[in-house]
């Protein structure tokens, strides 16, 4: 179980500078991303090109692709294709959050009893202290376990929803602390770039696949070198690729975490409710944990919701390891959070 809150000392931190310095991490993993997007891209061309012009050599088509001497047609499909991939996934994030939950979204006129009310104006209290010009849409979630997580492409489309476990079990500070965890997401456009790298990721998977199949098939009887020598090449990305993307996927999520974190205590100008309501959610996974693991198991499509929750239920020992990416968390442990807050273990 984790250790009640008293155990940890509290020290200082810079929270102007962590906001700094993880926009930095943020921005870097994103290009990133677009660099190996577009390396593929002109590996598929100079092996199509390598065919075409056998007595070119591998510098001399690339730099054809690059100068457009030569059309680099695969590359400029890769990004139409991902750029129209993004508009379709950005128009349809909301639903495909929501999809396989119970729930209901809530409004001044909408809201059944006084809890959800309180929840409404703790949204739009902490709207205003961000400094957003529009009001997110608010959603409950029919669920038992405590969670919550923000979605949406652009402030303007921009949701929050939370389970009604966490909204009967938060006093009223760790409610507005964990309503301003999500609104930072909101605020520091993460949930736009974190939704943006999955799908550059999984379409960088999908497209090398292709693509390597295609060349090992076209390739069996090629004795020339330079297109052997890619071959090898995509031999190799074709299993590291999966493993870089999975990588970079969860140290932006951890990132994103930590920018969160630090934008609540900005907003809250205090980082002890945050604190207190990242302990009780961890506590309350342990001490719930079959029934949880039910839950979680039961509700379709958890996955996709995975990386966006405040609090990561692997950490709990929730969610079995269905595959590699379940294998590591997509969340800093609780101490590490509570750490970055300025709360450090008494203990061991």
């Amino acid at each position: 179980m984790t250790q009640p809150l008293d155990n940890f000392a509290q020290t200082a931190a810079d929270w102007r500078k962590t906001l700094r310095t993880n926009n930095r991490k943020t921005c870097f993993v994103i290009a990133v991303f677009f660099l190996i997007y577009f390396a593929i891209g002109m590996l598929v061309d100079v092996y199509i090109n390598a065919g075409h012009y056998p007595q070119a050599t591998l510098s001399q088509i690339f730099m054809g692709l690059i100068t457009f001497q030569l059309f680099p047609l695969v590359t400029l499909i890769m990004l139409c294709v991902a750029a129209i991939s993004l508009l379709i996934t950005f128009s349809a994030c909301d639903k495909i959050m929501l999809l396989g939950t119970e729930y209901h979204e809530i409004t001044p006129t909408t809201a059944q009893n006084v809890a959800e009310q309180q929840l409404y104006n703790v949204v739009e209290e902490m709207k205003i202290a961000a400094g957003l010009q529009f009001m997110p849409r608010v959603f409950i979630i029919e669920a038992d376990y405590m969670n919550a997580f923000a979605s949406g492409y652009s402030e303007k489309s921009a949701m929050v929803a939370i389970t009604r476990g966490l909204m009967q079990k938060l006093n009223r500070s760790e409610l507005q602390a964990v309503m301003a965890h999500e609104l930072s997401h909101i605020r520091h456009l993460d949930i736009k770039l974190t939704l943006m790298a999955s799908v550059l990721a999984n379409l960088i998977v999908i497209v090398l696949d292709m693509f390597f199949y295609t060349a090992v098939f076209s390739n069996r009887s090629s004795d020339d070198r330079s297109r052997n020598g890619l071959l090898t090449i995509i031999i190799i990305l074709r299993y590291v690729l999966p493993i870089i993307n999975i990588l970079l996927l969860l140290y932006l999520s951890r990132t994103r975490e930590y920018m969160a974190d630090a934008g609540s205590v900005e907003l809250m100008r205090d980082n002890q409710p945050l604190a207190s309501a990242l302990l009780k959610i961890s506590d309350d996974h342990q001490q719930n944990q079959d029934q949880y693991s039910a839950d979680y198991r039961n509700t379709p499509h958890e996955n996709v919701r995975r990386e966006a929750y405040i609090f990561d239920p692997v950490q709990a020992g929730i969610e079995p390891v269905a595959s590699l990416s379940d294998a590591f968390s997509t969340h800093p442990n609780i101490k590490d959070r509570l750490a970055a807050l300025g709360f450090k273990s008494n203990g061991k």
